[in-house]
């Protein structure tokens, strides 16, 4: 009898692939190569061959013509690997099914929520009808913002990206590691890696740390590095990082 437990020869199961994501607001090659040189700052490993998800769905098709070899040639120019575009109208499917990418249904295209909005706007009532109390549902009242965990040190070259929530890490972050969250980062240790919170576009996200040593921090896409090394008082020392317009801000904490 086998002792082995599964001889199965392959097994497919669910996985969680990081991917970041660019929202693209305008198809003009020369500006996006401009704006990917300014949030890089020309560093060569900004990005490690990343996978990409573009987001198309702020563009409007009807003047617009997209020339999806010469985009994603860009983007690898940049080490990121574009692998599904979210947002486009169906007519573009085909073309980007050409290139190699697949069609990312979890956001509604443009051309498809207008209708869809259309059709929810409410009709005009023919007399206002009295005021009613506001009621929050009990599970609407009880609803906390989750989080992510982690207790343990995390290592060079490891990454971790907690989705649609906050990043809360009790242990040290090596040189070389990277945190990735939706939400703020929480680093209860010396941060000494790379901090990006608000990945999705949450500008209100931010950093914390109980001391800043970090290589590089982001926040909604803006980013700050200190090749110069921290400011001396902020150094080693508990702070926040925060977005203020396109200035990344670092504070310090005091009690």
């Amino acid at each position: 009898m086998s002792t082995k437990q599964n001889n199965k020869p392959i097994e497919i199961k669910i996985s969680t692939v990081v991917a970041v994501s660019a929202i693209l607001r305008t198809a003009d090659l020369a500006t996006l190569d401009a704006a990917l040189k300014q949030a890089t700052g020309g560093a060569s490993d900004y990005f490690d061959n990343d996978l990409m998800v573009i987001d198309v769905s702020s563009i409007d098709f009807t003047d617009t013509v997209i020339d999806w070899s010469a985009l994603t040639a860009l983007f690898s120019g940049y080490s990121l690997n574009p692998v599904a575009v979210r947002g486009a109208p169906p007519e573009q499917e085909a073309q980007i099914v050409a290139h190699g990418m697949t069609i990312d249904t979890l956001a509604p295209s443009r051309q498809d929520a207008l209708p869809e909005e259309a059709a929810a706007a409410p009709a005009p009532a023919p007399l206002p009808a009295p005021a009613a109390p506001a009621v929050v549902p009990p599970a609407a009242a009880q609803a906390i913002t989750s989080a992510m965990i982690i207790d343990t040190p995390v290592r060079a070259g490891q990454r971790i990206y907690a989705r649609g929530c906050d990043l809360i890490v009790n242990a040290i972050v090596n040189n070389g590691a990277e945190l990735i969250a939706d939400g703020s980062i929480h680093v209860y240790a010396p941060l000494r890696g790379r901090a990006l919170a608000g990945a999705s576009g949450n500008a209100e996200a931010r950093i914390f740390t109980l001391s800043m040593e970090a290589e590089l921090v982001s926040i909604a896409g803006i980013y700050r590095t200190f090749d110069g090394g921290l400011p001396k008082d902020l150094a080693k020392q508990p702070a926040q990082v925060r977005l203020q317009g396109d200035r990344i801000d670092i504070l310090s904490i005091r009690a």
